[in-house]
């Protein structure tokens, strides 16, 4: 019995192989090798919907210039008091390049003890990097920084 569900196993295996080597199980999907502005204008939207962004109290800290891409660190910081009545409740950080917009969303309650986060992100190219922080009465806060990467990351060589 063993050697009839191995053998059957193995058809099933080379059926799907070749099906696939013939293209009838692929599915392709096609997106842009990076992002544009109008990707980052609709990821922004999509997190902050209608309401106003306003500019301040967010703190962006990425270096201007750095060599390698591949692992960029940046330190985003709110001021605010953290107290039940007034704190942050998210941190989104964005980029303008990157083929996904939305680098991380970053969720913080009053008893973080203080809005700050802080990772190493990828970049593909030089672009403009935006944080959005939303606080408790339902505001939104940004910053943005422009980071001029001279080894960029996220690119594939076609041989």
């Amino acid at each position: 019995m063993c050697k009839q569900a191995e053998s059957t196993r193995r058809q099933f295996l080379g059926l799907t192989g070749a099906a696939i080597a013939l293209g009838a199980g692929s599915i392709v999907t096609v997106r842009p090798a990076e992002a544009t502005p109008a990707t980052l204008a609709a990821a922004i939207k999509n997190v902050v919907g209608a309401a106003e962004v306003r500019t301040g109290k967010v703190k962006l800290d990425v270096p201007p210039l750095v060599e390698n891409g591949n692992t960029v660190p940046i330190t985003v910081s709110v001021s605010s008091p953290m107290t039940s009545d007034d704190h942050v409740k998210s941190i989104h950080v964005f980029n303008e390049k990157n083929p996904q917009p939305n680098i991380g969303n970053f969720y913080l309650g009053p008893r973080a003890g203080r809005a700050q986060v802080s990772t190493r992100i990828r970049l593909a190219d030089s672009q403009k990097i935006v944080a959005i922080a939303r606080l408790s009465d339902g505001s939104f806060w940004s910053a943005s920084a422009d980071v001029v990467v001279t080894l960029a990351a996220c690119t594939e060589e076609l041989i």
